[in-house]
């Protein structure tokens, strides 16, 4: 039985939960995984264990981090000042580490030293440090250089109460790694950056901004690197800061990158030592599992958010939360970019303002969805006017013979609606196989072209069995003159040369999507709806005959979100939506001819579409033959 979807199928709705024992909050949901793996990377302190955490924009991926940082106990007590002190001739300056609090009261006894009140072996004995006793020994007599007694504490860390953190939302060479000044002794000049001040804690960068200066990066890791054999005493000597190369503070420094999944693939391929010193990469998912907890914890996030607005109904919260399952395009999942929902909040409360209420219901929401929809749909509306007119040749009724109407997800911006796309094939004989029109014309990406390759598999695994595969197919996008990639439009053009091979006339009233394997299997596809909801809107424009509809594959129905149009023309069965399990089934209701199945003797029966593609496949051999 080819399976029809029922309106009733198609709904989607939340408005059974009740949320008045909701508290507004801001926590983190739906990211267990992540939250985990970014708890263990923040709370060891070994060397290589720096965070890349990618995912999302709006899914809360810096609030983690910092809830997650203040949870973390902080041992002050670990955290260690810094300095640069004088090096004889004005060499490299040296690095000095001291315990917290501990540089300004060494800088207080080189001050009694340097008024007689105290002896370099006094000190020397007070602090114990070899590499204090080296440098006290090094200074000449105060009469002489003044400056040698006087350090440069670039960290003092005697008032902090936490480990420091720092957010460099513009990072540069500059900012991150700090600069010398000129005229001045060499070891005063020195002014760290927010790498070093973040020394005993960590640095927040944004990882695109950092992958995408080369140089950046590059300086980045050299830091990294430097401070870690620092820390090992192997006594790097640090960046060139104009004349100056200060050595590195030996102090570890958890850097913290925050980016999305193709900027940690890109450092991954282009940085052999990337995942070396970035080892914790936790990743946050776009969506997140429907369940009661996560529905609550939307909801709560969305009260924080509607604190400052007109108070809002149960009904609002449930249309917010139909549409964050429409963003994850799963009925069973929501989407974990709660900012988003939270921008639709703001828009419902602006509706709700305008038409003077004092509570924001669901219309209000509806009405800001439409809005969105009503700005974004003038390259849609432009589209459709062609095909009214005529302008763009598509047929949305009759049959055509190597003719299918495929759909399209059109981008634009923040925006996205789908749109009928022709996909046209003829067949003669030949041995060229099948041929991407699209390729040939530089218009095709990798993974069309290989979705084309696999129709071809598909041909001689299911008919060319007693004879060789030999024709000329030329598949085309009528009417297109932009890329076209992915492979959402396989099952479409599957039928077009099944169509075409076979002679036979199929329907243009229903619209194809879908992927196809070399064996027959049927994938699903991305931008479900709009893809549907897009064909719907181009058969309203030139008039409903209640025969028009979409093929989908049977893996799509968890995807379906529809409009209130759509539902409603499902429901009165102006519209229809066919999910398919099997190929066949496509072909049935696009041909109105039975499938037929092989018998004993492996042929199909007469008068079945499978029989004329096998009898029309072997005819282009036969001719192919005779044309040699």
């Amino acid at each position: 039985m080819i399976r029809e979807l029922s309106s009733e199928e198609l709904t989607l709705s939340y408005s059974s939960y009740s949320f008045d024992s909701v508290k507004p909050g801001t926590n983190i949901i739906g990211q267990e995984r992540a939250i985990g793996l970014l708890r263990l990377g923040l709370r060891t302190d070994r060397i290589g264990y720096n965070i890349f955490l990618s995912g999302d924009d709006g899914s809360g991926r810096l609030t983690a981090v910092l809830e997650e940082i203040s949870r973390i106990d902080s041992n002050t007590e670990s955290l260690m000042d810094a300095a640069y002190a004088y090096s004889p001739g004005d060499a490299d300056p040296v690095a000095l580490t001291f315990g917290k609090g501990m540089a300004a009261q060494f800088q207080s006894d080189l001050c009694k030293l340097s008024r007689g009140e105290m002896s370099k072996q006094e000190i020397s004995e007070k602090w114990q440090d070899d590499k204090l006793t080296s440098f006290i020994s090094s200074l000449p007599p105060y009469s002489q250089d003044n400056d040698a007694y006087r350090m440069n504490i670039v960290l003092d860390r005697t008032n902090d109460h936490k480990r420091p953190t720092i957010i460099e939302t513009h990072p540069s060479r500059k900012s991150l790694f700090g600069f010398t000044d000129k005229d001045r002794k060499a070891h005063l000049s020195v002014h760290i950056g927010s790498y070093q001040k973040a020394a005993g804690g960590f640095l927040i960068l944004n990882a695109e901004e950092v992958a995408e200066d080369e140089e950046l990066w590059k300086t980045l890791r050299r830091y990294i690197e430097m401070t870690h054999r620092a820390m090992t005493a192997e006594g790097v000597i640090g960046e060139m800061m104009g004349s100056v190369r200060p050595r590195p503070i030996p102090i570890n420094t958890k850097v913290i990158l925050i980016g999305n999944e193709s900027t940690y693939d890109k450092l991954m391929e282009n940085d052999g030592k990337f995942i070396r010193y970035f080892r914790i990469a936790p990743e946050f998912d776009s969506t997140m599992n429907a369940t009661k907890e996560n529905i609550e914890g939307t909801v709560s996030y969305l009260k924080a958010v509607a604190e400052p607005f007109l108070p809002v109904k149960d009904s609002a919260f449930a249309e917010i939360l139909r549409h964050s399952s429409w963003i994850a395009e799963d009925r069973t999942k929501l989407s974990s970019e709660l900012s988003l929902l939270g921008d639709l909040l703001q828009e419902a409360n602006d509706e709700a303002i305008i038409s003077g209420k004092s509570e924001v219901d669901w219309c209000d929401v509806k009405k800001a969805l439409d809005n969105r929809d009503f700005y974004a749909a003038l390259s849609e509306e432009k589209i459709n006017s062609d095909i009214k007119r005529g302008d763009m040749v598509i047929s949305l009724d009759g049959m055509k013979t190597g003719i299918v109407n495929g759909l399209a997800v059109m981008d634009r911006g923040t925006s996205s609606f789908g749109t009928p796309a022709v996909i046209s094939v003829a067949v003669a004989p030949g041995n060229e196989g099948i041929v991407n029109i699209e390729h040939e014309a530089g218009l095709s990406g990798g993974i069309h072209d290989k979705g084309l390759l696999i129709l071809e598999g598909y041909l001689r695994h299911r008919y060319a069995k007693t004879f060789p595969l030999s024709l000329y197919a030329g598949i085309c996008f009528e009417q297109s003159y932009a890329e076209v990639d992915g492979d959402s439009a396989s099952l479409a053009e599957l039928y077009a040369l099944l169509s075409a091979i076979g002679e036979i006339p199929i329907r243009q009233d229903v619209a194809v999507t879908g992927s196809v394997s070399q064996m027959g299997a049927l994938q699903p596809v991305g931008g479900i709806n709009e893809k549907i909801e897009g064909f719907f809107n181009a058969c309203s424009t030139v008039g409903l005959t209640g025969f028009q509809g979409v093929i989908i594959p049977e893996q799509n129905i968890s995807s379906l979100i529809l409009s209130s149009s759509v539902e409603n023309a499902v429901r009165d069965k102006l519209f229809h939506i066919y999910a398919i399990s099997e190929l066949d089934e496509g072909m049935e209701i696009l041909s109105g001819m039975k499938r037929g199945s092989r018998d004993r003797h492996a042929a199909f029966p007469p008068g079945t579409f499978n029989r004329k593609v096998e009898d029309g496949l072997r005819n282009l051999w036969r001719y192919s033959q005779e044309k040699n």
